[in-house]
């Protein structure tokens, strides 16, 4: 991952809300006349830390100070002295938005898909037995029907052919996404896979929620202990470590191919169904509110936003080696519907039940 050049101090929070501070530049030298406190998802970390991003605000006249909360934990937070909140999707903003009564449009910068990156061999072996297409030596599909099937029928590795040459592949076959109460990944995962569930439909009433509900807690509870951080997620995937499947931010990827690092046992599934992660805004004060202005305009800003890996509104990002692992264009994926802020937490409380 891009390494970070700047101060990023980790604190736990009451409820377990983790927060980093990310210092902008350094107070001695910078040519900002205007600090903007800002609370973020921890994904968007590494680009305000980005000398570069850095730099480009302080050219306007601004010195974002950021600190990182899960972006379904913001709701639980006190605001005040803040200049802007940026969760990750659009729902927990629109619920931040009526607490502290902004009105009119929120923006959104740029967007991230959910995708599922997946070691070779365990790609391999679902496309073999139907559950995914590789286009690519680096990506592919995963046919979300297919393995919500397999879900709700517990199947487990040793039941696909070819798997049992693989020592790694054993036990219940299953996505690892983050804890969906206070991670908008995990969230946002529920909401894709509720959707497919619901025939292509965004469950919306108490009957959809309670038909959907057991297939989400068969999802999360064969999990185990979840993540908070799809950072933290994505790193172990790296590493070796874990599940071979792990639900993260395309973003993520794309900021790792930035950074040169081209592995060769990564395979990126984009699912047939998924949701967007649109990294929305919400301004507290005019101080916030330009800032989300050059994040959403500003061309210099939005380039750096594609080397982090995000797709800013209105473009077509290019991203590093994209032709192998990523698709420049999302064509063959469907956007599902995201829940309400109400609707989606009560998914998620009944998948952690």
């Amino acid at each position: 991952m891009r390494r970070i050049a700047g101060i990023i101090l980790a604190v736990l929070l009451i409820g377990g809300v983790a927060v980093a501070v990310v210092a902008g530049r350094d107070e001695g030298t910078s040519t900002a006349t205007k600090t903007v406190r800002a609370v973020i998802g921890s994904e968007k970390a590494e680009f305000f830390a980005d000398p570069e991003v850095v730099e480009a605000l302080a050219a306007k006249g601004y010195t974002v100070k950021a600190e990182t909360s899960g972006s379904w934990a913001m709701e639980g937070l006190d605001l005040e002295g803040y200049d802007l909140a940026l969760p990750s999707s659009q729902a927990p903003a629109v619920a931040l938005a009526a607490k502290y009564k902004v009105t009119g449009t929120l923006p959104r910068p740029f967007y991230s898909p959910l995708v599922v990156v997946a070691h070779r061999n365990a790609a391999e072996v679902l496309a073999s037995n139907g559950l995914a297409t590789l286009d690519e030596a680096h990506r592919g599909t995963l046919k979300m029907d297919s393995y919500l099937d397999a879900a709700r029928k517990d199947r487990t590795w040793q039941e696909l052919k070819g798997a049992g040459k693989y020592g790694e592949l054993t036990g219940t076959l299953y996505l690892s996404s983050t804890d969906p109460q206070t991670s908008n990944s995990g969230a946002l995962y529920l909401a894709a896979a509720s959707y497919v569930d619901n025939g292509g439909k965004v469950v919306a009433g108490d009957g959809e929620v309670d038909r959907a509900a057991p297939l989400l807690n068969k999802l999360v509870r064969v999990q185990g202990a979840q993540q908070s951080s799809s950072d933290a997620a994505f790193r172990d995937f790296v590493s070796g470590a874990g599940n071979p499947l792990v639900v993260v931010y395309e973003s993520q990827v794309a900021s790792l191919l930035a950074d040169g690092q081209k592995p060769d046992d990564l395979v990126v599934l984009y699912p047939d169904t998924t949701v967007n992660s649109d990294h929305t805004v919400v301004p507290l004060t005019e101080e916030g509110k330009a800032v989300a202005e050059l994040l959403a305009e500003d061309e210099t800003l939005r380039a750096l936003e594609v080397r982090h890996g995000f797709r800013p509104q209105g473009g077509t990002p290019k991203f590093a080696d994209g032709a192998t692992y990523l698709k420049q264009e999302l064509t063959g994926v469907h956007q599902a519907a995201v829940p309400t802020s109400k609707v989606l937490h009560e998914l998620a409380r009944r998948a952690r039940a």
